[in-house]
């Protein structure tokens, strides 16, 4: 008895942390994986791979502080910047940045959600499924118990495990190139930069740091957070690769047309038989929806978390008005959008730069704060090795923000001087954006650790001072 009572409480464990995995598979996760398959086969299946590390690296750091702390996330960035010019600006950043790119991501979501529908029910109207969707989603979001609502996105991410993956096994591809896809290559594709870094950034998404740390319980322990954050994730990367692979199938299609829906939809039809358009608008359903779900969430616990009462854990569980009111303004955001049938892959493209822009500040923020004794305590700030892996992976989320940035803003007219001096042209291409923001990236990361180091010097001579 006391066996299957072990294993009902880890699958359980496993279940409640899949809401993690549930928020990053969403609308974009399908459109960025899929297109890749599409445009480079299998060879990209080695960046999901390194991206399901590096999101299990900052989850887990995220999680962590939250045990040790008693402080979430957004608590933790009020008390490690308290009584310094950065607070207000950290605030505003963080506020802002999350709640609107929640919103940012919540049009994509609904959408895609309506997208997945209409894949297995072409003659329904998209508004009808726009209002059901909304409805179910108000519902779920009314629902007080947190671990209520994670248990239920955890039954989503498993019916999207099926479905992508049954999917996936339906085409018949071959084991021998997916095992070759694991070795890290660069194929020569145009704009291939670029795709292993949408690769990243839909897995790492920086609501989800959030989540992962809003959600934790009062009684979770070290080593049962390892276990489910790392098993919920790996499933997420899991899933990510299948979607990968059924976008492989439409590899000659998408050179010629361009990525789409419809093309998808033909493609699926063509290869493997109409079932498997069901199969996969399912899962894309389910993505879209527990996605939709999340995103309010997020920004609701992100808002509690800077405006409300200091608690510890900060997860009574009490999810007064303005907690309502915060996710509802999301929802109605990606409702509106979506009532106004706007195409789904040109919102999600966009809610992708947004979350490439967002993610290297909250990693910074997450780096610092796991090295601050006075949030941390002095036993449990990051070890050397979970240090180089946070440098690893914050060097890769600036990169994929600079990048983000420098294509944003590349109409400057000095910067078009500047390059053009440098490089010969004033457009530079997708390699060079990446060589300059790696460059980039190094140096703001050789920053960080020198604060990071500077600041545990200080807090090491003012312990033993106190000492004496």
């Amino acid at each position: 008895m006391k066996f299957f009572s072990n294993i009902k409480g880890r699958i359980a464990n496993v279940l409640f942390w899949s809401i993690i995995s549930a928020a990053f598979i969403g609308p974009g996760t399908v459109t960025t994986a899929t297109k890749a398959g599409a445009d480079c086969g299998f060879q990209l299946l080695w960046t999901l791979a390194f991206a399901t590390i590096a999101c299990i690296v900052l989850q887990e750091a995220s999680a962590r502080a939250t045990i040790y702390s008693g402080l979430n996330l957004g608590q933790a960035i009020k008390k490690h910047f308290q009584g310094t010019r950065l607070q207000l600006p950290a605030i505003i950043l963080i506020v802002g940045a999350i709640i609107l790119g929640c919103a940012a991501y919540e049009t994509g979501n609904i959408l895609g959600s309506v997208e997945g529908i209409a894949l297995m029910f072409p003659g329904v109207h998209k508004w009808i499924i726009v209002a059901v969707l909304g409805v179910l989603a108000a519902l779920v979001l009314a629902m007080k118990d947190i671990k209520v609502i994670s248990n239920l996105m955890g039954a989503f991410v498993f019916l999207m495990g099926f479905t992508f993956i049954a999917v996936a096994i339906l085409g018949r591809p071959s084991i021998g190139d997916m095992a070759q896809g694991l070795i890290p290559t660069v194929p020569d594709v145009d704009g291939v930069s670029l795709l292993v870094l949408g690769l990243i950034g839909t897995t790492i998404v920086p609501y989800d740091i959030f989540l992962g740390s809003s959600v934790v319980q009062k009684d979770t322990t070290i080593r049962d957070m390892r276990t489910g954050v790392a098993i919920s994730i790996i499933i997420g990367g899991l899933i990510s690769m299948a979607i990968l692979v059924v976008g492989a199938e439409m590899s000659e299609e998408a050179q010629t047309e361009g990525f789409s829906y419809a093309l998808l939809t033909k493609t699926l039809e063509s290869h493997i038989g109409r079932g498997a358009v069901y199969v996969f608008g399912a899962g894309l359903f389910a993505a879209g929806f527990t996605s939709a779900i999340t995103s309010p969430l997020i920004s609701a616990l992100t808002a509690k978390s800077i405006f409300g009462k200091e608690t510890h854990h900060g997860n009574d569980n009490e999810q007064g008005k303005s907690f309502l009111a915060v996710s509802y303004a999301v929802l109605s955001i990606g409702l509106i959008f979506g009532f106004m049938q706007v195409e789904p892959v040109p919102a999600i493209i966009m809610a992708q730069a947004f979350n490439g822009l967002i993610l290297p500040a909250v990693s910074i923020f997450l780096f610092m704060i796991i090295n601050d004794e006075k949030i941390m305590g002095k036993e449990h700030v990051n070890s050397l090795g979970n240090n180089i892996a946070m440098i690893l992976v914050t060097w890769m989320t600036l990169v994929l923000g600079l990048v983000k940035a420098i294509k944003a803003f590349w109409d400057i007219e000095l910067l078009q001087k500047i390059c053009r001096r440098v490089l010969g042209h004033s457009v530079p291409t997708s390699d060079e954006f990446f060589v300059m923001s790696a460059i980039s990236a190094i140096i703001i990361t050789m920053c960080v650790v020198w604060y990071i180091a500077r600041r545990k010097k200080k807090q090491k001579f003012a312990r033993t001072k106190n000492n004496h």
